[in-house]
């Protein structure tokens, strides 16, 4: 199954924050906005991000609900060319000092939005600046959770790391470009479980067709959580074997949830 990893997306409890802090802090422009009578999604990236880079949906309720962050969900990852400048930049702008790259063994940093979204800053040598370079996920086996990426999406294991109590496993579509996001698989060996919480919604595919990869999905045996046509065909959600949602679309859809 062809497939570019399009987004993924994230509720917030006010919307012009949200906003204002992508915008100002990672210099992140308006992609697209959906207004709907109960809900506004807005997908918001760098100007220059690669055709195969990924964007950040906002999606904001108009019901004033709030949100628990969970732990099955770990962050997003930001690429920079100097971890350490990033970080200094975004301190000077008044952004909360949560993890600084000292404290990561200068190799990465990390920041939190306004809702207490986790978001890591890592150093790479491609890709715009603030883009998104993976999301990361907690799963509690991880030959199951490669299997089913590799088997189910057609990802490729394209980096591992095993230290003494958890190990990293990146996974992405098969000829995916460099600057394509990639999603992390985190193992803690301790046998511990997640919480999903609501605080993060999924991760999104782009297919050429959606209901031909629908219809490959199913052959592979993915969850049949809402498929196309309870979607109106716009889009569909199978969730992998951890429970993460997964949408499927073919086009940024007209509404969406």
């Amino acid at each position: 199954m062809d497939a570019t990893v399009d987004h993924t997306m994230m509720r917030v409890e006010d919307l012009d924050a949200s906003l204002d802090w992508y915008t100002t802090h990672f210099d992140y422009e308006e992609k697209a906005r959906m207004e709907m009578d109960t809900f506004t999604n807005v997908y918001l990236g760098p100007e220059d991000v690669h055709e195969e880079g990924a964007v950040l949906e906002l999606t904001y309720n108009h019901d004033d609900r709030t949100y628990e962050m969970g732990d099955a969900w770990g962050h997003i990852a930001v690429r920079v060319d100097d971890v350490y400048d990033a970080y200094e930049e975004l301190m000077d702008a008044g952004v909360e000092d949560y993890r600084d790259p000292d404290s990561c063994g200068g190799r990465y940093a990390f920041v939190t939005d306004p809702d207490g979204h986790e978001i890591e800053i890592v150093q790479r040598d491609h890709g715009a600046r603030w883009s998104i370079d993976h999301t990361m996920v907690r799963v509690e086996d991880a030959d199951a959770a490669i299997g089913w990426y590799v088997r189910t999406l057609g990802f490729d294991l394209v980096r591992r790391e095993e230290m003494d109590d958890f190990a990293l496993y990146f996974v992405k579509p098969e000829g995916a470009a460099e600057e394509a996001m990639s999603i992390e698989l985190t193992y803690n060996y301790d046998g511990r479980s997640y919480d999903f919480g609501d605080a993060w919604g999924h991760f999104a595919l782009m297919v050429d067709d959606l209901e031909d990869a629908w219809e490959t999905l199913t052959a592979r045996h993915a969850e049949d959580y809402r498929d196309p046509e309870s979607c109106d065909y716009v889009y569909a959600f199978t969730r992998t074997n951890d429970g993460h949602e997964v949408e499927v679309l073919d086009s940024w859809p007209d509404a969406a949830e």
